[in-house]
């Protein structure tokens, strides 16, 4: 009894695995599928990028040029200041006193003068009277010609005593912005004291570096010194942007580039110079220059059509039969995140796979 029913529940068994079967799709190999473009020259705007760093337009370093007492500080840091505004006071005592001692000796000078001059006419009309000798007219004129000499170096020794007088009071040879100020009243300052920093910061320089290799670039589109000014004229407008991500809402142009390679670093000094209408831009600020350049009739491909193995950068090539071949390029990144410049490998026609060249392999057929 137990064979049958162990025969009828086989016989069950199999039936209903020979129904499922009838019924279940077996998966199918299905082709894979991409996309592909054909290549072709375009033109394209790259974005040049420098790391600069900002100087005033007229940064000066405000130096004593006299040696005293500091007795008032009249400004402090980073204060906005006009041209000719005084900024540092130094004792001027002794300078005053110089210029008084200079005062007298010009108004002793000036009356010698006068004596001298007196005398010499009153021998004169004598002579000329034949009263007194030559020797007594001449002797009278060298007298007063000495005086005269003696008015102009008085009158020297004052404008030299007002001058020190002056130096007591430092001003603002340019509108701008006070730096650091590392002394204090009462410090005895020199010319070698530095007193601050007066940053003109109406306008100011992004100075950056531009490389050899730019350089080259120059020279091969046949630039010559006497091109240089025309050149730096004809170069696109910059924008500052800086180290937060923040955009500088002023455009900036090149002004000037340095004719002298350094021998050190292998690149030429640029400043880009920049309006600064509402005093945002400080020197000192580092952030980088972004110019752009025109690029034309480069070959642009996405840079998801680009595959990196290894030390390889392969793009597939669609051949005639529609399997995809690997071949070797060299690029150059745009910098706009989303297409490289192939600059050799590839010829304007070829067509090549773009979305899904991650997974082709070689000689895989590609339908499009």
């Amino acid at each position: 009894m137990k064979r049958k029913n162990l025969a009828k529940w086989t016989c069950m068994l199999g039936a209903v695995v020979g129904l499922a079967s009838c019924n279940v799709d077996m998966p199918k190999e299905v082709p894979s599928s991409f996309e592909t473009m054909t290549v072709k020259k375009s033109d394209i705007e790259l974005p040049y990028k420098f790391s600069a760093r900002m100087k005033g337009r007229n940064d000066v370093t405000v130096i004593p040029q006299v040696s005293g007492q500091l007795m008032k500080i009249c400004v402090t840091e980073g204060q906005q200041v006009k041209k000719g505004q005084t900024l540092f006071v130094i004792d001027q005592r002794h300078a005053q006193l110089e210029l008084e001692a200079a005062q007298a000796n010009l108004q002793a000078a000036l009356a010698q003068e006068n004596s001298a001059k007196l005398e010499y006419e009153s021998n004169k009309n004598l002579y000329e009277k034949k009263i007194v000798s030559s020797y007594m007219m001449n002797n009278s004129e060298n007298t007063y010609k000495q005086a005269q000499a003696a008015v102009a170096q008085a009158r020297v020794a004052v404008n030299r005593a007002k001058v020190e007088l002056g130096f007591c009071t430092s001003t603002a040879t340019v509108a701008g912005v006070i730096g650091e100020i590392p002394v204090r009243v009462g410090d005895q300052v020199s010319p070698m004291t530095e007193l601050t920093m007066l940053s003109g910061n109406t306008t100011m320089y992004a100075e950056f570096s531009v490389t050899e290799a730019v350089v080259e670039a120059m020279v091969q589109e046949g630039m010559n010194a006497a091109e240089v000014d025309k050149y730096i004229a004809n170069l696109p407008e910059a924008t500052f942007v800086m180290k937060n991500g923040t955009e500088y809402p002023h455009k900036g142009r090149v002004v000037s580039l340095t004719g002298v390679v350094n021998a050190e670093t292998g690149s030429l000094t640029s400043k880009v110079s920049f309006p600064n209408p509402d005093g945002h831009l400080y020197s000192g600020i580092q952030g980088t220059i972004v110019m752009p350049f025109s690029e034309k009739g480069v070959i642009i491909v996405p840079q998801h059509a680009v595959v990196r193995l290894q030390d390889k950068v392969l793009v597939y090539k669609v051949q005639a039969d529609s399997t995809a071949t690997a071949i070797d390029v060299t690029m150059q990144d745009t910098g706009n995140g989303k297409d490289f410049i192939i600059t050799s490998g590839l010829n304007e026609g070829d067509c090549i796979v773009t979305t899904g060249a991650n997974n082709v392999t070689e000689g895989q057929k590609v339908l499009f």
